[in-house]
C-alpha cells in the first residue's frame, strides 16, 4: 500500500495540532505561584521605607540607554543573572532602565521579614476596638 504525500502531510498536521491543543490544558494544571517575600521570588521589589538595600554593584546597570533615563529600580535576581544582565534583562522588561541588584542575604534577612511583618499588620481602621459602634445592633 502506498500513501500519497499529501495524505501523509495532512495526517502529520492533524497529529501535531492535536498535541498542541492538549498541551495548554496539561500545562494549566501545573501552575506554581510565587510572590514577593517568598523564597524563589525574583523580580522587582519596592524599597519604599525599607532600609537602604545592600546591592551587588555600586553603580546601576543599564543595557539600552534612552533619551530620558528613568529612575533606577531594585531587582532580586537569581545568582548569575546580574553577571550576564544583557542576556537576562528582557525577562524582566528592564533593558532600558537603570537597575540595582539587591544582595541575596539582604533580601532574605532584611526585606522578606519586614515585608511579611507589614502584611500581617491590620490595615488602619481594622484593628482591635473597631467592632460595631453604638446604634449598630449592640
Amino acid at each position: 500500500m502506498r500513501i500519497k504525500p499529501t495524505a501523509l502531510v495532512l495526517a502529520l498536521v492533524a497529529m501535531a495540532s492535536t498535541g498542541f491543543a492538549t498541551a495548554p490544558a496539561l500545562a494549566a494544571d501545573v501552575g506554581v505561584s510565587v510572590s514577593v517575600g517568598q523564597p524563589g521570588f525574583y523580580g522587582r521589589i519596592d524599597i519604599g521605607n525599607f532600609p537602604q538595600p545592600q546591592v551587588i554593584y555600586p553603580q546601576a546597570v543599564v543595557i539600552q540607554s534612552v533619551a530620558v533615563m528613568p529612575q533606577p529600580i531594585y531587582l532580586h535576581v537569581p545568582p548569575g543573572h546580574a553577571k550576564d544582565w544583557r542576556k537576562h534583562c528582557h525577562k524582566y522588561s528592564t533593558c532600558n532602565q537603570p537597575v540595582y541588584f539587591v544582595r541575596e542575604d539582604w533580601y532574605n534577612n532584611v526585606y522578606v521579614p519586614r515585608y511579611r511583618e507589614n502584611l500581617e499588620r491590620p490595615a488602619k481602621g481594622q484593628g482591635k476596638g473597631q467592632g460595631k459602634g453604638k446604634g449598630q445592633g449592640n
